[in-house]
């Protein structure tokens, strides 16, 4: 018995060092990006991004609670307007900020995640007309800390977070193509 406790014991630290190594071996940032062909004018859509209150109404990050405290501050609009929130497991709390917006093609964003971990992020939109349609792109880039890194073994983040851009995107495109 002795022995086989010691034998399982010695796959388990195995098996707890290959994943550590594993970890060890993914980058030090990371960057998810969706895009989308959305019939409709960059003018038309770049309001439904650039306002965080129209951001909201498509966001499907703020849509995963129907309870979410949610305080906006700053500028109406562009650079400088903020959205502090705070929801349930599935959304975290943290705040967002409008750090650059360039009329009709580009909206960048300050994410500062609280919980469930801590995490600064940046967050992209880009606009290009193309032809009478304009393809929109959402992506996120930030450092990959040694804990995510280990989560990532085990969850693919391009995949969820991509599952909700995808998501998101599709909502904006109902919108803007009204």
């Amino acid at each position: 018995m002795a022995r086989m406790l010691k034998v399982a014991g010695l796959a388990l630290a195995g098996l707890v060092g290959l994943v550590l190594v594993a970890a060890a071996s993914r980058p030090d940032n990371f960057r998810v990006q969706r895009s989308a062909s959305i019939r409709a004018s960059p003018e038309k859509i770049f309001p439904h991004i650039n306002d965080l209150h129209a951001f909201n109404a498509w966001n499907p990050f703020n849509k995963k609670d129907p309870n979410i405290k949610g305080s906006y501050s700053g500028a109406a609009s562009g650079a400088g307007a903020a959205y502090a929130f705070e929801g349930n497991s599935d959304v975290g709390r943290g705040r967002i900020e409008i750090s650059d917006s360039r009329p009709a093609s580009e909206v960048r964003m300050n994410l500062h995640m609280l919980a469930p971990m801590e995490g600064r992020n940046v967050v992209e939109f880009t606009l290009h007309p193309k032809g009478d349609s304009t393809s929109v792109t959402w992506a996120i880039q930030g450092p990959m800390p040694y804990i995510s890194k280990v989560l990532s073994v085990f969850c693919d983040m391009d995949a969820m977070i991509g599952r909700e851009f995808e998501s998101g995107l599709a909502e904006l495109k109902a919108i803007a193509e009204r």
